[in-house]
């Protein structure tokens, strides 16, 4: 079989810079056009930047004795060879020529024709998570494919956390009432059991919720709590608010359609643990109206970036009108915001920090790479826990999907640690309104 040949596009390289070496015996073109995008993106704190400056700093090492026009070489056993192909015109047939524009998009397409022009025995493919360049591509009979590297094949078979028996042993739910938990040895043979599972069991006469605690090797009845006023209306919010407030849990993961508590339980929970953690962090990422940055937002810094967080401050208000302004708890949420031991902050402030006796909230998070969510993670220093939140079919960022997206890719590769708990969260609890549009627009 011949080696193929994999023109890379500039998203590819944004999503994992390190995209160049996954491509097996296969060899790799890069436009002189991505380069270009590169480099303008090179500056900055955003993960992007730090791609782009990772990927740069690549080709300049693995360079370093060759001719850039030329094979060079990929490091590693059974890697194949990269170039940077220079021209983009001088065919017949352009794609600039054809949609009528000089977009980088457009070029980088031409240097696609020029790679199946001068290899016309081997097969060549754009690898692009832009799907409308993709499109493009194929119109004009370019073979063109998403970057499939670190996808979760089967997403609507992600775990949902929560698993439900009926006719279940009714001996084992009247010892959870009873004695509060029933050892491991008890329930071999009866359920499935994995680290901080939760469970709805129904038996002939009651039912009850319960985790399996794998740090004491128990199955233990979950009550439902409640907090700062917030009381669950599910089973799946109990169990949500229960992980939350566990310890020995140090990285959550909530999702689930728009109004069904994800946000507001995690803001709630994370409060009514605030004497057990220095700071309460809460952000999201911003993914600026579209796609442009928020540069060309007028204002200050502060004020840019305060419609992005204003869902945020919706919720802390939210909790904080659950209390009469007398309140102490009312007060409190003032004092907290004034002293900053909570603070709502774009994610972009906090890459790069070592955090220690904090507990960090990431909404919005199916709009991370899983780049971006791994180095989130890797922040944490000393009795540090992280809660992350979203809708992993409502993405807004152009290159990620159901498949690629930070948060699926959390819940696929974290599931059965005890360290994580993992929660899908099914039934809105917003309004009968927004049930209405979750279920029929």
């Amino acid at each position: 079989m011949k080696k193929k040949i994999f023109v890379l596009d500039t998203s590819v390289i944004l999503f994992d810079h390190k995209s160049i070496l996954n491509f097996e015996e296969h060899d790799i073109v890069i436009p002189i056009t991505v380069l270009e995008e590169l480099d303008t993106m090179k500056k900055g704190n955003d993960t992007k930047n730090y791609e782009a400056r990772e990927f740069i700093r690549f080709l300049d090492k693995a360079s370093k004795d060759y001719p850039v026009q030329d094979w060079i070489p990929l490091p590693g056993e059974g890697r194949g060879a990269f170039k940077i192909v220079m021209e983009t015109n001088g065919l017949e047939k352009s794609a600039v020529k054809i949609y009528g524009s000089e977009s980088n998009d457009n070029k980088i397409l031409n240097s696609c024709m020029i790679v199946k022009k001068n290899e016309p025995k081997r097969e060549s493919i754009l690898i692009s998570k832009d799907v409308n360049l993709r499109l493009k591509a194929k119109a004009i009979g370019i073979k063109a494919e998403d970057y499939e590297t670190g996808k979760i094949l089967n997403v609507d078979n992600l775990p949902t956390g929560i698993t439900t028996y009926t006719d279940f042993d009714q001996e084992i739910i009247d010892n959870l009432y009873k004695d509060f938990s029933v050892p491991l040895e008890d329930l071999q043979g009866k359920m499935e059991i994995y680290p901080n599972a939760y469970y709805i069991l129904q038996g002939d006469k009651s039912s009850s919720l319960a985790y399996y605690n794998p740090f004491e090797q128990q199955l233990e009845r979950v009550n439902k709590q409640t907090i700062f006023n917030i009381k669950p209306k599910n089973a799946e919010q109990a169990f949500a608010i229960h992980a939350i407030l566990k310890k020995e849990i140090k990285l959550i993961a909530l999702h689930g359609v728009a109004g069904t508590g994800k946000t507001l339980i995690a803001l709630a929970g994370a409060m009514a643990q605030k004497r057990d953690f220095k700071q309460i962090y809460l952000s999201r990422p911003i993914v600026p109206l579209s796609n442009k940055d928020i540069g060309y937002l007028p204002g200050d810094i502060k004020s840019k970036i305060d419609p992005y967080m204003q869902p945020l401050w919706d919720n802390l208000k939210y909790i904080q009108y659950q209390f009469d302004e007398q309140d102490k708890e009312y007060k409190q949420i003032n004092l907290m915001v004034e002293q900053e031991k909570l603070l709502i902050t774009p994610l972009a402030y906090i890459r790069g920090r070592s955090l220690s006796d904090v507990i960090f909230i990431v909404d919005e998070a199916q709009n991370l790479t899983p780049h971006e969510v791994k180095t989130i993670i890797t922040r944490a220093g000393e009795n540090t826990k992280f809660i992350f939140t979203g809708d992993i079919k409502q993405i807004d960022t152009p290159y990620l999907d159901e498949q690629s997206n930070g948060l699926s890719y959390l819940v696929d590769k974290v599931q059965g640690q005890q360290l994580f708990a993992h929660i899908q969260l099914v039934k809105g609890e917003r309004s009968e309104l927004a049930n209405l549009a979750n279920e029929l627009l």
